[in-house]
């Protein structure tokens, strides 16, 4: 998806002016509970603008569906959003988001801040024993300048399980655009802790931006980059992780884009760098279905608020 519009106090640059950005930046915060009852997860807590909750569904395990909505139509340098969550023991969640999300550019927008200024991101998720939750929101689409940073932290107690997702458009490609001097950069971390014993899944930090754009080992000129880790709740054995990984790659026939799958020490991780986004978000649904399959849990059932023209899954031979 590419947006065209720009934010109405933001102009483009010219030769004759740089405007000033007159109001201040947002800073929304949302904070969340997931709560274990009867068999099914319920949630608690609330958001402050420009983050909204939207009506939470009930998937067919239980899990609580909850789309966020960002109400503000897009980021612009300085923007910040924060969004906390906490998963009592048993619950199971599924957290997306209305629309993608827009970075809209600051490189050059402005006399006090040529250089730009960062929008920033930041989750926290605290999940209990034995929960599970996934974190699947909609693309982001970094305009031309736009300096997007996200920060992730994820606690996991013995048992819990974290699926997450994360898809950025570098530049409103449909418009001829490319993301210029922008730059998105990403910070992942994945504890897991039982009181006594602990260790790291997963810390990965990934910066697009530069030479990084057009490098071999970069994103070689593509406009879509893509991640889905899975932290499983228990160690799986070696000939059910092998199987799964060779599920994962088979998934990819039809798709256009580079796409690979390996394994964690405890769960996988797959990336996707490509021309589509379509086809990005086809091959993580099939995967997050193989995930589910593997656990004997209920298939995915794709939230409403998902951009789909198709199932994912018609077609593939799974």
């Amino acid at each position: 998806m590419q947006a065209s519009e720009q934010p109405p106090y933001q102009q483009a640059p010219s030769q004759q002016t740089l405007c000033q950005q007159p109001t201040e930046p947002w800073h929304g915060h949302c904070d969340l509970h997931l709560l274990h009852r009867r068999g099914v997860t319920i949630h608690q807590g609330g958001c402050s603008a420009p983050l909204k909750l939207m009506r939470a569904e009930r998937g067919a395990d239980g899990r609580c569906q909850l789309p966020l909505l960002h109400t503000a139509g897009g980021l612009v340098g300085g923007d910040a959003l924060t969004i906390q969550l906490e998963a009592d023991r048993g619950s199971r969640g599924l957290i997306t988001s209305v629309a993608a999300q827009k970075v809209y550019g600051s490189v050059g927008r402005s006399r006090l801040h040529p250089a730009g200024a960062w929008a920033r991101q930041t989750c926290r998720f605290k999940l209990a024993p034995g929960s599970d939750l996934e974190w699947l929101p909609q693309e982001l689409v970094l305009f031309e300048g736009g300096l997007y940073e996200q920060t992730m932290q994820v606690e996991l107690g013995p048992g819990a399980s974290y699926l997450g997702g994360e898809l950025v458009r570098l530049g409103r490609t449909a418009a001829g655009e490319t993301v210029g001097a922008g730059c998105w950069r990403s910070s992942l971390e994945i504890h897991r802790s039982d009181g006594s014993n602990s260790r790291w899944e997963l810390v990965d930090r990934l910066e697009l931006g530069g030479h990084d754009l057009s490098s071999a080992h970069g994103m070689q000129q593509q406009p879509v980059f893509g991640s889905l880790v899975w932290a499983a709740p228990e160690p799986s054995d070696a000939d059910t992780l092998v199987a799964l990984l060779a599920q994962g790659r088979e998934a990819r026939n039809g798709l256009t884009g580079t796409m690979a799958c390996d394994a964690l020490d405890q769960g996988l991780v797959a990336r996707y760098l490509g021309p589509s986004s379509r086809d990005a978000r086809i091959w993580f649904s099939r995967v997050w279905w193989l995930i589910r399959r593997a656990r004997r849990l209920s298939a995915p059932q794709w939230p409403r608020v998902w951009p789909l023209q198709e199932d994912p899954l018609v077609g593939w031979n799974h």
